[in-house]
This record gives structure tokens, sequence and C-alpha cells, in this order.
């Protein structure tokens, strides 16, 4: 297939490309690099053994942009990653989250019905289950009320994406809920490169690691957990990248709507992935326990089975792999692509 990858130079994406041209697909980016960089896309095609990755810097609220990408090329599906994902920044910039995730998929979505690309794969989360019903987290378990814009974001298309396939039944739609991506190519020539403070556990611990801060912050050791701390689903990027890849079986059976967790159904606690890194990696990761940030819960891990049974894709790779290959990207590259 023809691939249209939204958001493609950024983390998921960039480790996505090399997933798909490894199972023969081609794809085509648009990225407004506003998270992300080029350079990712350039040591892309170095590891895949190809010229150059085609790249537009198209913004997905840009029609006349995205309209001018689709008049070149045919495509077959879009994997829409094109998104703005930070939590703590949602709360504070609400305006901007619904007009680039919302906004801009309605924009994007618009112009593939124009151009007859009828299939999408879209990038949800895990937010969308709120405090979830029931653990493990099954695609079955109700969605829940989110406790941020992001997560309202991703609930709100996930209904949008759903009305477009019901009016349309030509239309499938793949939702993907997230879990925690953690981890980095086993090349470490690409990874997560958060701009600024990271908003995600493992930056900040390979950040900490590398000595570019001073401390990890661990938010709230007092929860019905193990060890106090919260309890999350993390998983590789590349078992996440190969999940994008598994979910084009589902658009070539005509699926319709296909709802699937992406995670490992293991729950591992903050301290339990700074205790493996250390391990493994003989590093030092000096923390602080601070007070619970509003809107946390105790525990999130999923159940993947639907995953497995309907699309024969599970994770491969385990905790020891994750904080392996992140210490790696973030050593092997201190100030990330810069």
């Amino acid at each position: 297939m023809k691939i249209l990858v939204t958001g493609g130079a950024g983390y998921i994406g960039s480790h996505t490309l090399i997933e798909l041209y490894a199972a023969g697909h081609t794809a085509v980016v648009v990225d407004n690099l506003s998270n992300s960089n080029p350079e990712s896309l350039r040591r892309v095609a170095e590891i895949i053994g190809v010229d150059e990755i085609p790249f537009y810097q198209v913004d997905i609220r840009d029609k006349a942009g995205l309209e001018s990408v689709f008049a070149e090329h045919t495509f077959d599906a879009c994997i829409h990653f094109a998104g703005l994902k930070a939590v703590g920044e949602s709360v504070e910039k609400p305006l901007e989250y619904y007009d680039n995730n919302i906004a801009g998929t309605l924009v994007l979505v618009e112009v593939m019905r124009n151009h007859g690309c009828k299939n999408i794969i879209f990038s949800s989360s895990a937010t969308v289950y709120g405090d979830p019903e029931e653990i493990p987290i099954t695609e079955n378990c109700p969605k829940g009320v989110c406790t941020n814009p992001y997560g309202w974001t991703k609930s709100m298309l996930e209904q949008v994406l759903m009305d477009v396939q019901k009016a349309d039944n030509e239309w499938n739609v793949v939702i993907l809920r997230y879990f925690n991506p953690v981890g980095a190519h086993l090349s470490g020539r690409i990874g997560e490169n958060p701009n600024g403070v990271p908003n995600n556990l493992m930056p900040y611990i390979t950040q900490v690691a590398v000595g570019k801060r001073a401390e990890l912050g661990v938010f709230g050791n007092d929860y019905p957990t193990h060890d106090g701390t919260g309890v999350r689903d993390y998983i590789h990027v590349v078992d996440l990248a190969n999940g994008h890849v598994a979910a084009l079986k589902a658009i070539e059976r005509n699926c319709g709507v296909g709802i699937y967790n992406m995670g490992t159904g293991h729950g591992y606690s903050v301290l339990d992935m700074v205790n493996a890194f250390v391990k493994v990696n003989g590093v030092e990761v000096p923390y602080n326990i601070k007070p619970r940030r509003t809107g946390d819960i105790a525990t999130c891990y999923c159940n993947p089975a639907k995953a497995k049974d309907e699309l024969g894709w599970e994770a491969k790779f385990g905790i020891e792999e994750m904080v392996r290959d992140s210490w790696r990207w973030q050593r092997e590259n201190p100030e990330g692509y810069d």
C-alpha cells in the first residue's frame, strides 16, 4: 500500500515508517514540524536504505496544502499521527488543542474524502477510558470522563470518525488506543525527542541519567499499588509501530470500524521503570517523591487479546528492552536531533 503518514517525523511516526517499509509498503509524510525534526526522516531513510522519504511540510489545518499533496499522490490509506499530545499543556492551552487536533482532523478527513481515500488508522489513547471501570481494560470498557482537553480531543475524534463511517460504509476506520510508548529503534538513530521539559516518564529518566536534569519527580507514592506509585502499561515503540502495520490488515478486509488496545497487558509502576533502568543500564537515576498530580489514576493497563485475535499482533519486547533502547538513544544523542 501507499500510505499518507501525518505527523510522520515525530516519535511514533518515524518508527512506524521503518516497519511500513519493512513490510513492503511505501509512505509519504506530512508534518508541520511543530514538535518534530526533519533529521528523523533523514535517519529513517538511512536505516531503510532509500535516498529519502517523500516529505511535505504542511499543517493538517491547511486545506490547500493537503489538496496539493493529494494532487501529486494517490493513497490507499492514511495513518494519522499529527496531533498535540501533552496532557498538562492541553489544560493550559485548550483552544490550541481543540483547533489542531479536532479542526485539523476534520480538514484531513474532508480532503481524503475528496480524493477517494477512505481508509484511516487513527492514533487514539487510553485516556479515553478516564478512570477505567475494569482492569485490565478491554475495548468493551465504557469510555469515561476525560480529565484533560487532550483526552477529550481523542474521545471526540473517535466519535467523529465512527459517525463518518456510519454515514458512508466505504470508509474503514481503525482506532488504536495507545497506552504508554517508550523505547527507541535498536539502531539508536531515532527515538523520543521532546521539546523542552519532557512530559513523559521515560525521556525524563533518560535526561536525568545523561545529566541534563538533576532528578526525577515521582508524583505520589501513596496509591493502592504494590509500591505506592502509579502503574501503567508501557509498550515498546517498535511494537506499537508494528501494531499500525498489522492494523492495515483490518483495512484490507474492509473492517468498517475496528477499535484496538495497543499495550502489553502488563502494568509497571514508576519505580519499577526506574529500578529496571538502573539495573539494566548501570546508571543511577536520583528521584524525589512529590505530591500526586490532579487527574492521575492509580492503575491503567490493558487486555490486548483482541489485537492478537483479529490482527495477529502482540507486543514482543519487555521492560528490559524498553529501558535499554531508551538509554542507547539518549546516550548516543544527548541533545536529541540537534
